[in-house]
């Protein structure tokens, strides 16, 4: 491994961005070709159905691919699906190297890939940028690894902890927050509200401020024909077995956007995996407003967390946070 070989990683971790919304239930990838001679091609995962990162590249290099490296960061599928298998095409193409920063723990590879292009006298390096390529498919690879959905709770609030203005319906945080809101929904496979916030305010948890697919709504509970949020699930089960339910149908990740209980309920039970926080500069004060999470009287639904990132959202701040030690269940 060498600086090239992250440089030309990350370059594959930025064009993988653009394949988010399309890809799914494919995870998003991205990849790299760079020829004998320096030229440098770049391909990220098309819809389904459609050719996969590698074979972009590899189609933008065309003649150009023989004796050269390609950079993946996510291991080469070695499967025939809807397309065919990859690692044949980079074979075919007269790659010499192939520099992976993830293996798919997808049953289907898991190592097939790796040992497919080792097999056939292509040099392979594994783990060069790994801890940022699994942040990018972090959703992917729980999925996979777990049979259950990444779930990412978003929550707004002022900064005394509190999501509502005293007797107000008004919005906390303003526009520029709200519409990263709806990216987080294009990004989602699923979006789950309780019954309460739908009695209240009857969204239609669409993405209509972002260009993306809007995600499957779920509501915890009972709605009526005529609320926006249909066609929804309705449950009254437990959480885990609903997130084993969303799982076994293709739901990678959930985005649960619903009130305290909502929260709390996921919380408690350690079934979050990412904690999205808008804060608004706002100080709500009293005791009427509602909590962003619901009381406690002793320690044990405290989690310790690590900052993955913050930016500015016009006034307001957004907070990633991410358990320490995961206290999603990670196996079932």
């Amino acid at each position: 491994m060498n600086t090239n070989d992250e440089s030309m990683m990350r370059l594959a971790v930025d064009t993988a961005v653009d394949a988010r919304l399309r890809s799914r239930p494919n995870p998003w990838v991205g990849a790299v070709v760079v020829a004998t001679d320096g030229q440098v091609f770049c391909g990220a995962t098309m819809q389904p159905g459609e050719a996969h990162a590698e074979v972009v590249a590899l189609q933008a290099a065309g003649a150009n691919t023989h004796g050269a490296t390609l950079y993946t960061t996510l291991e080469p599928c070695s499967h025939t699906g809807k397309t065919g298998p990859c690692t044949q095409v980079i074979i075919d193409a007269k790659i010499s190297r192939v520099v992976v920063g993830i293996i798919d723990p997808d049953k289907q590879v898991a190592g097939n890939g790796i040992k497919q292009l080792r097999d056939a006298g292509i040099t392979v390096d594994v783990g060069v940028e790994q801890t940022l390529v699994a942040q990018q498919l972090a959703p992917y690879l729980h999925h996979r690894r777990t049979g259950r959905p990444y779930v990412i709770l978003k929550m707004a609030m002022t900064l005394d902890g509190r999501v509502a203005m005293p007797d107000s319906s008004q919005w906390i945080t303003g526009e520029t927050a709200r519409k990263r809101v709806h990216q987080l929904r294009a990004e989602s496979d699923a979006i789950l509200v309780g019954a309460g916030t739908v009695r209240a305010d009857n969204p239609s948890l669409t993405t209509r401020d972002f260009d993306g697919p809007s995600p499957r709504r779920v509501v915890l509970g009972n709605v009526l024909p005529t609320d926006n949020v249909n066609p929804c699930l309705e449950w009254t089960g437990s959480l885990p077995n609903l997130l084993d339910t969303l799982g076994s149908e293709g739901v990678i990740q959930l985005m649960v956007e619903g009130g305290p209980r909502v929260a709390t309920s996921f919380h408690n039970e350690r079934l979050i995996d990412q904690y999205i926080l808008h804060l608004a500069p706002i100080i709500a004060g009293g005791s009427k407003s509602p909590n962003a999470l619901a009381e406690s009287t002793d320690m044990s639904s405290m989690m310790n967390g690590h900052i993955v990132s913050t930016q500015i959202l016009g006034d307001d701040i957004e907070i990633i946070l991410e358990p320490t030690i995961s206290t999603a269940k990670e196996s079932r």
